[in-house]
């Protein structure tokens, strides 16, 4: 009978992991740089989303898309590549990687949403749903702390002694305990 790999081996397995959902996200972000031209509003890639969004997406989302994301497209477009660059950042380099994970998460989630079809068999084959699992995985696991900056803060964090409770016995009360009837 074989034994189970180190936790080392799987820290090295979550560190491959890790990196290479940040390198996407940061293929994702970069780009998005790069040929601003192409994302941005008014003519770019955004733009278009948001107007497909408006037409597939459910009532709650659909309200976030008129009433928030239409009015103030050109924040939202920096702040989607924006975001993907930091997430990707985050994850290659390892700092802060669970707050990395849970902002691949709100990011894929929206991108879902605003297609409409949140448990579709579309959704459930896409490339966004697998960056949202690989996002689950850099927030739920210890990602970072194999190869990652978060290893090193891990290390330099001052260990709480835990406060144990402590049973003390005291003698038993002479007398009564409550003051006497008037």
């Amino acid at each position: 009978m074989s034994s189970l790999p180190s936790a080392r081996v799987y820290g090295g397995w979550l560190a491959i992991v890790r990196i290479v959902t940040g390198a996407i996200w940061l293929s994702h972000g970069v780009s998005k740089f790069t040929q601003s031209a192409r994302f941005m509003p008014p003519g770019g890639v955004m733009a278009s989303y948001v107007a497909r969004g408006l037409q597939t997406a459910s009532p709650p989302y659909h309200a976030f898309l008129a009433n928030t994301v239409q009015p103030n497209i050109m924040l939202f477009a920096e702040l989607v590549r924006l975001g993907e660059v930091l997430v990707g950042v985050s994850l290659v380099l390892g700092v802060l990687t669970r707050v990395g994970g849970f902002f691949g998460i709100v990011l894929t989630l929206n991108y879902i949403a605003a297609r409409g079809h949140m448990l579709s068999s579309a959704t459930l084959q896409s490339t966004d749903f697998a960056l949202l699992m690989l996002s689950f995985i850099a927030l739920v696991l210890p990602a970072g702390r194999v190869f990652g900056v978060d290893a090193l803060l891990g290390r330099r964090a001052p260990r709480v002694e835990r406060v144990r409770a402590e049973f003390v016995p005291e003698p038993p009360r002479q007398g009564p305990s409550a003051p006497p009837a008037p």
